[in-house]
């Protein structure tokens, strides 16, 4: 109804204007019988005439005339907007919306982000950091990112990191009271560092090893949602903890973290930028991929 309310208001202050229902027809590019029927149906829809016909001319009754002094201004008002708004098709600006894990804040969205800014400094990147596996679209968010596993087919997802491996890790003084597991099974009788992915609860941990895979219910001292808070509680010797093997590269060098269950930990897909639809991307979004993209 707004649509065709627009486009009929519009017709009426071009045969205002022109006078005659012929040229503005040819304004809007359809046939005079076309605008005669819309603006019928408009004074029939706001209950007053709003145009007196002859054969020989057309003009706005007074409730016309009033009506158009107050849709001009409106009118320009409206193409200005939508000028302003197509415009954005044209150069990166606006603001993206963007829901990340906090660990691929840090290792995937940090290290671009002054090369982003100095690239497109019209942009504004407005980043929540958030575990959760949300619904992006519902949440109102422009894009996502996340581990590929965790993408809904539905979405056009873009890779933005390399492969990830697990790392089950404990610190030397825990391995040394506990023993080394050999195999997940073992990991029942060990105390874990459990992690939980907001509404999606408690992580089981999962592990493949040739054609063999399985997920664990590890227990253990501590459940926390933040993956920091499971490096330190690991190298304190509160447990062992299930992390990436990016992430606790530097205290496995120096030997502050051990490994184990190795053969266990393998690959599996790293971080991809996700999002609902490439139809009219908005040019600020395409700017972000672009610079994420691996």
């Amino acid at each position: 109804m707004v649509e065709n309310d627009l486009s009929s208001l519009s017709a009426f202050v071009a045969v205002a204007e022109e006078r005659s229902f012929t040229r503005a027809a040819k304004r809007f590019g359809v046939s005079p019988s076309a605008m005669s029927h819309a603006m019928r149906g408009l004074e029939e829809r706001v209950g007053v005439r709003l145009l007196s016909r002859t054969t020989r001319s057309v003009a706005p009754t007074d409730a016309g005339q009033e009506l158009l002094a107050q849709l001009r201004p409106a009118l320009s008002e409206v193409h200005v907007a939508l000028d302003r708004v197509a415009g954005l098709r044209k150069k990166p600006a606006g603001r993206v919306r963007l829901l990340v894990p906090r660990f691929a804040a840090g290792t995937v969205l940090a290290p671009k982000l002054g090369e982003f800014a100095r690239k497109y400094p019209e942009v504004v990147l407005d980043v929540t950091t958030n575990d959760s596996r949300m619904d992006i679209v519902a949440a109102g968010f422009d894009a996502g990112i996340h581990f590929g596993e965790y993408i809904e087919k539905d979405m056009i997802a873009v890779r933005v990191s390399p492969d990830h491996r697990p790392a089950i890790v404990g610190s030397p003084g825990y391995i040394r009271v506990h023993g080394k597991p050999t195999s997940p099974r073992d990991l029942l009788r060990h105390r874990c560092i459990n992690f939980r992915h907001g509404d999606a609860g408690v992580y089981r941990w999962e592990f493949e090893k040739g054609r063999k895979s399985l997920s664990v219910a590890v227990s253990g001292p501590l459940i926390v949602d933040d993956e920091n808070l499971v490096t330190q509680a690991a190298l304190a010797g509160v447990g062992l903890g299930f992390l990436s093997e990016g992430r606790v590269a530097p205290y496995l060098e120096s030997g502050a973290l051990a490994r184990v269950l190795e053969s266990w930990c393998q690959p599996f897909p790293g971080f991809f930028l996700y999002y609902p639809s490439r139809r009219q991307q908005p040019p600020a979004l395409s700017a972000l991929i672009e610079t994420l993209r691996m």
